[in-house]
């Protein structure tokens, strides 16, 4: 059986996140049922990461089984005519090994956090961005996020419904950099590990925007993963303006695919 890695695009407003859910639309649920339209026997589908309801995808990953070998070009046509009217597209496809896999091949997830600074409300990238009424003091904010580089046990900042073996974890990067936004700013938060947490980038992302606000000082930070209490956290920000950008791999695939 012919295996597709798949790269993949998504509006996650509307979705109740990637995962398969009874009676409940999801990336993963749309991405199957085109899958049926081509062949009879579901493939095995996974994926690099669950994406939470309202999450988008810039570079979501997955990889499918199929019963037939397949043209990667024809299988990513076939698929994107097949997905439509959802608001998913693949943008690539690729043959690659049997053992490859989407997510435990994968080396590193990068996200990205979209957050807009004014006072009108956002009216053409509603749903896509988390908005702030009030600016924020941005050098505040990185003095902040310097203190999360690096390897901590992140318990603050984990949803008490995570899954995950352990709260250890390693960021790699937290960078933040400030864009002209109609009448206003927008900043925008590239967070890189090689795995995270359930809510992690969220809960990140929230209690920095504290520290941005002025109600924390940066330092707080610290003292807030060294409490290794949820409480500890600030607010968790809406999942609006989160995006799985990218998920690394030792060989991109997509660029270096086994012939067809």
């Amino acid at each position: 059986m012919p295996r597709y890695a798949l790269k993949i695009e998504y509006h996650g407003q509307g979705f109740y996140g990637w995962q398969r859910q009874n009676g409940m639309p999801t990336v993963q649920g749309a991405l199957e049922q085109a899958l049926t339209k081509l062949e009879s026997d579901l493939p095995n589908i996974a994926a690099a990461g669950r994406t939470d309801t309202g999450v988008h995808g810039l570079g979501q990953v997955a990889h499918c089984d199929m019963q037939k070998d397949w043209d990667s070009e024809k299988l990513k046509g076939a698929l994107n005519f097949h997905l439509k009217p959802n608001k998913i597209a693949i943008i690539a496809c690729a043959l690659v090994d049997p053992e490859w896999h989407a997510r435990f091949s994968a080396v590193g997830r990068d996200y990205l956090f979209r957050l807009v600074c004014r006072r009108a409300p956002v009216t053409h990238d509603a749903g896509l961005v988390w908005q702030s009424r009030h600016p924020l003091n941005i050098e505040a904010m990185r003095e902040g996020a310097a203190y999360l580089l690096g390897t901590h046990d992140f318990t603050t900042f984990r949803s008490t419904m995570c899954q995950a073996k352990s709260p250890v974890k390693t960021l790699d990067v937290l960078d933040l950099s400030t864009h002209d936004y109609h009448a206003g700013t927008e900043i925008r938060f590239h967070v890189k590990a090689r795995s995270f947490l359930h809510n992690q980038v969220r809960s990140l992302v929230g209690s920095l925007e504290r520290v941005g606000a002025g109600a924390w000082a940066p330092e707080r930070m610290v003292e807030a993963l060294a409490a290794q209490d949820r409480s500890a956290c600030g607010p968790v920000c809406p999942p609006d303006g989160l995006y799985l950008e990218n998920v690394r791999y030792p060989t991109d695939v997509f660029t270096q695919p086994i012939s067809n």
